[in-house]
């Protein structure tokens, strides 16, 4: 007497509900991902050249101290205020936005020092700003 029943069919494996789960997880993955880029910077690194750059001397030049002092075309402030330095900028470049600014800081000036120069001149509508390397052996 044979109770069982002697089928020799496969088993299927059913997909359907797999291949929802993975659509609906790229479309969550899809709606979720921002493809906008929040901040750009736009670099232009330097190259090398022996020939002096036309215009060089009619930038404007900041230097920064180690004490956090600056210096507006080698004439030094009162003081180190960002008023003080809009001020000076303002009077050596006159109404003239399209010189290039030059910022020199000294190796032990403090980042905030350099970043103020730099918001400075920013806010007052230069937009070439450079600021000045030099080498470890010079």
């Amino acid at each position: 007497m044979n109770l069982g029943s002697s089928s020799n069919e496969n088993p299927e494996v059913n997909l359907t509900s797999l291949i929802d789960v993975v659509l609906l997880l790229l479309i969550f993955f899809m709606v979720s991902t921002s493809f906008i880029n929040e901040a750009e910077l736009n670099l232009r690194l330097p190259e090398a050249s022996l020939e002096p750059v036309p215009g060089e001397q009619d930038s404007l030049e900041i230097m920064v101290t180690s004490q956090g002092t600056y210096l507006v075309n080698r004439r030094e402030l009162v003081n180190s205020r960002p008023e003080t330095l809009r001020r000076a900028i303002e009077e050596v470049a006159g109404d003239s936005r399209a010189r290039p600014i030059t910022i020199r800081a000294d190796a032990n000036a403090t980042h905030q020092s350099v970043v103020t120069a730099m918001d400075v001149a920013g806010r007052l509508g230069f937009v070439e700003i450079n600021i000045a390397t030099v080498n470890a052996s010079e």
